[in-house]
């Protein structure tokens, strides 16, 4: 009997590693698969592929077996996602932070379009690969370190998803004045989302490409209600060098905002034709999320901005977000109606962060690719009841120090992404070994992928402004501190990524 060689040993690890392609036949129905996991995995897939949902989401998806949504869902998509209350109430935070209105505009609108820019350049690479986002950092971070990729994406989805839980628990206890706590509304919202992410990715775009059209509609009956009491003439509350700290802060909250999209954001646009123009891809994507985002924040930042001058405003936003829009939009009974439309918006959001994070739960080790997705998901709601009860009544705290963390490594995701794919790889998807994306041999090492991001991770710990923590350098900026923390990630990843990479492929080849 002849000894096996080191290659085919290899040959042999590298198919117990990968998941089943594609293409892969329907499985006969009289096939028995053994174990509890297979067995799960087995009828969801059957039952994806009779209910023509989607089956082997993992997988890259070749030229050949997509089946293309009309390219302008690149950008509704993300109306649906982000046109909801959450961004609505972060735009109360200018507020908290002692800026005027003034102020509060430009950063909003400026950071918005810098950090979905940011996102727009990562969904460029989605149709041209047929990769998910965490497959695709494997080419830059490496196979195993982009391990970690896949575990803030979880850490991420979560966190969204307890937000607009919070935010439409917040609406549904003031739609029954009270008599369903915000605890309860948060469960309703969290149960519900998980149904609704069971419809896998066809399910949610569709979804996604009509939903926006009603909470465009329902926005402007509130800036027709509002927007007129706007004051303009409130000055800031701050000056001099903590009223710069602050403009750093919330432009890091409002840029994380945006940023965070971009881990996830190839996860929806696999489908696409490998030749789809990566200008419409970027444009649809960055204005996709840019306008629908600044709608919303925009208007959180006038009405926060009349607080000072309507009592009856000021006395509601103490008791939620939810009351202080019952309150503005008359007459009552139509606002309860429009609130319950506008737990929706977070109900979308849900279903894509639930999505998400399922598939970077499984892409975070090949063992955990073998567990079903669908007690992904249910693990991913857990958390995200988990986190949604205990931050109920902390919103803008909560939003203030998320946001802001999800910029950070975002941007230090992004600046590998893009100095791999310009400098060392010359701007082209010919010199990726698109069909190697699960071999780890074949993958970088991710010796320079790995120190790079630890090296802007160490410039979010000196730079950053949370509630819990200021760093060194943060500080030094005014009463409150500046958040610099996103310059500072940007900086230390780049500088730090160009050498070792180079050190890495003239010594290790990959």
């Amino acid at each position: 009997m002849a000894t096996p060689t080191a290659e085919d040993m290899e040959k042999k690890l590298h198919t117990e590693l990968a998941v089943s392609p594609v293409d892969e036949a329907e499985p006969e129905k009289t096939s028995n698969p053994r174990g509890i996991l297979a067995t799960i995995r087995y009828y969801e897939e059957y039952l994806d592929r009779k209910m023509g949902i989607e089956s082997h989401s993992l997988d890259r998806v070749h030229p050949e077996n997509r089946d293309s949504p009309s390219p302008v869902v690149m950008g509704l998509m993300w109306a649906s996602a982000t046109m909801n209350i959450s961004c609505f109430s972060t735009g109360f935070l200018g507020n908290e932070f002692g800026l005027s209105l003034g102020q509060t505009i430009p950063i909003v609108i400026f950071s918005t379009l810098l950090g979905a820019a940011v996102t727009g350049w990562c969904a460029t690479m989605g149709p041209g690969t047929g990769l998910r986002q965490v497959a695709i950092s494997r080419y830059s971070l490496g196979f195993y370190p982009s391990s970690i990729i896949a575990l803030l994406n979880v850490i991420e989805q979560l966190g969204w998803a307890s937000v607009n839980c919070i935010t439409g628990g917040l609406a549904l206890s003031a739609v029954s004045d009270g008599r369903v706590s915000i605890a309860v509304g948060v469960v309703i919202i969290a149960c519900v989302s998980l149904l609704f992410s069971f419809i896998g990715l066809r399910g949610v775009l569709l979804y996604e490409k009509y939903a926006w059209i009603m909470f465009f509609i329902i926005f402007m009956i509130i800036y027709g209600e509002a927007a007129h009491r706007a004051n303009l003439a409130a000055p800031p509350t701050v000056t001099g060098m903590t009223a710069s700290g602050n403009v750093l802060s919330l432009i890091s909250v409002v840029y994380g905002s945006s940023a965070s999209w971009s881990s996830i954001v190839s996860d929806f646009y696999v489908h696409y034709p490998v030749n789809t123009s990566k200008t419409k891809i970027f444009l649809y994507t960055t204005l996709g999320i840019t306008i629908p985002t600044c709608i919303g924040m925009l208007l959180g930042a006038c009405i926060s901005s009349a607080l000072d001058t309507n009592p009856e405003w000021a006395a509601a936003y103490e008791n939620g977000i939810g009351e202080i829009l019952k309150t503005i939009i008359y007459p009552s009974g139509f606002a309860k109606f429009l609130l319950v439309l506008l737990v929706l918006s977070g109900i979308g959001v849900n279903c894509i962060a639930i999505y998400s994070g399922a598939l970077s739960a499984q892409l975070f080790a090949a063992p955990f690719a073998k567990v079903p997705r669908v007690i992904w998901s249910i693990l991913v709601f857990g958390g995200i009841l988990a986190l949604g009860i205990a931050g109920r009544d902390h919103l803008l705290d909560v939003l203030e120090n998320f946001l802001s963390l999800l910029g950070y490594w975002n941007t230090s995701f992004f600046v590998i992404l893009f100095i791999e794919h310009y400098y060392f790889r010359e701007g082209s998807l010919a010199n990726y070994d698109l069909d190697a994306w699960n071999t780890p041999s074949k993958m970088p090492v991710g010796y320079a992928g790995l120190t790079a991001f630890l090296c802007g991770a160490a410039g979010w710990i000196v730079g950053m402004v949370e509630t819990y923590y200021v760093g060194a350098l943060a500080a030094k900026i005014g009463a409150d501190g500046g958040d610099i923390a996103n310059e500072l990630a940007l900086v230390f990843t780049a500088v730090s990524y160009l050498p070792l990479r180079t050190l890495e492929l003239k010594y290790i080849g990959r």
